[in-house]
C-alpha cells in the first residue's frame, strides 16, 4: 500500500449508529455549543482525548476515577 493509500484510509470516517439518552445528548450539545462544534464533532473530539489518554497512561486506570 502506498504512503498516499495509507493516508486516505486514515481519513475514512465510518459510520455508526449511537443511541444515547436525551439528557446526555443535552449536555453534549451543549458542551459542542461552548466549544463552537457540532455534537458529531464534539463526540468525535471527546474519543479522540480518551484514545489519547488511554495510549499515554496506559490500560489500567491509576486516577482513581473508576474508568478503568
Amino acid at each position: 500500500m502506498s504512503g498516499e493509500e495509507k493516508k486516505s484510509e486514515k481519513n475514512t470516517k465510518k459510520q455508526i449508529p449511537l443511541r444515547l439518552s436525551s439528557s446526555l445528548y443535552a449536555e453534549l450539545m451543549q458542551w459542542a455549543e461552548d466549544d463552537f462544534r457540532s455534537v458529531n464533532g464534539q463526540i468525535e473530539y471527546l474519543l479522540t482525548e480518551c484514545v489519547k489518554y488511554r495510549k499515554k497512561h496506559g490500560k489500567d486506570d491509576k486516577d482513581g476515577d473508576g474508568n478503568g
